[in-house]
């Protein structure tokens, strides 16, 4: 037989900690310090393969920034937003009750937002390779018709053979960038996700006890993570307009979200830690995280280790683009001790 989660609070430090004023004070702060940091974080990448582009390491640099955003985003999935999940639905506030209490719904809405991810991948790219495939039959389907010496006739075959290669290598080359494109765009919705619940956690808290530690952890959380969904957009090959915008969107998501809590909180008296709210929390935070895993080890790191040509004929660039890999998880992994 289950036993009930008893709730158990040390009522005498969790009133010291509950200042609304200075709770308020911190959050007005940290709304500045997170927007500039997140500005920092994704901008970073953006701006090194601007500087590398063009350059002969180019191709290489891009690839090592790319397997460092894929460590970060893992790690951010697999440390910060899921164990977040299950703490949100595991509270005895939750728990205790019908149906929290009977079933594993973080790891099922975990699942559900990695089947989700899979099914936008897999329609966005059938759309992509459909569109593509109608313009290769129809320059495959046009008859050539000889005409002239048959050295005219040799050259002008050779000539349209090269131009059937080039079309095809042309035509590869916009497949992989679309693909990277949609990546960078399915990796920020989950990203964006994740940003609003820790904003609004934030925001609805009155703990500053809770905050204050918060503030400079969440700092460098959005460095790191900005980093990730930077090295990512990095590499789609974007317009200006359209990195600009998906940076801005980045930068603005955690301090809106702390800004909501704060409206929520002013609105309904609802904090952090009401039921409604923790829910709310755990559900989000669990299909956050069935995203980024999928994007994380199926649209990045499986596809860079195992099907990208550059990494695979060069030896020295693969263990690089491991060590780069190990590198961003664990700093990002290491921040979980505080955020």
């Amino acid at each position: 037989m289950a036993v009930s989660p008893v709730c158990v609070t040390d009522t005498a430090r969790a009133l010291s900690c509950r200042d609304s004023k200075a709770a308020t004070h911190l959050k007005l702060i940290s709304v500045l310090i997170i927007f500039f940091t997140s500005v920092l974080g994704i901008s970073s990448p953006v701006l090194l393969a601007r500087y590398f582009h063009g350059k002969p390491l180019y191709d290489k640099a891009i690839l090592v920034i790319k397997c460092f955003a894929a460590g970060v985003i893992l790690s951010t999935s697999l440390v910060h937003v899921l164990p977040d999940a299950y703490d949100a639905l595991s509270d005895c506030q939750v728990a205790s009750k019908h149906p929290w209490k009977d079933f594993p719904f973080a790891g099922l809405v975990t699942l559900i937002g990695a089947l989700l991810a899979l099914f936008v991948d897999l329609t966005a790219s059938a759309h992509v390779e459909h569109s593509h495939g109608h313009g290769g039959e129809m320059k495959q389907s046009v008859e050539y018709t000889p005409v002239g010496t048959q050295e005219e006739i040799v050259g002008k075959k050779v000539g349209e053979l090269s131009k059937v290669e080039l079309g095809e290598k042309g035509g590869e080359e916009d497949l992989m960038k679309l693909k990277q494109r949609l990546v960078s765009q399915v990796l920020e919705i989950g990203i964006i996700f994740h940003s609003v619940i820790i904003g609004v956690t934030m925001g609805m808290s009155q703990n500053q006890c809770t905050i204050r530690p918060l503030v400079a952890a969440l700092a460098f959380h959005q460095i790191f993570e900005g980093m990730g969904l930077g090295g990512c957009i990095a590499q789609a090959g974007f317009s200006f307009g359209t990195v600009a915008y998906m940076c801005f969107m980045f930068s603005v998501t955690t301090p809106l979200g702390i800004v909501l809590g704060m409206i929520v909180f002013s609105l309904t008296g609802y904090d952090d830690n009401n039921p409604n709210a923790l829910i709310m929390e755990g559900l989000l935070g669990s299909l956050s995280s069935g995203i980024l895993i999928y994007m994380g080890l199926v649209d990045l790191i499986a596809l860079d280790f195992f099907h990208n040509k550059l990494m695979n004929s060069t030896p020295w660039l693969k263990k690089t683009s491991f060590i780069a890999l190990t590198v961003g998880s664990t700093a990002m992994s290491i921040l979980a001790l505080w955020a």
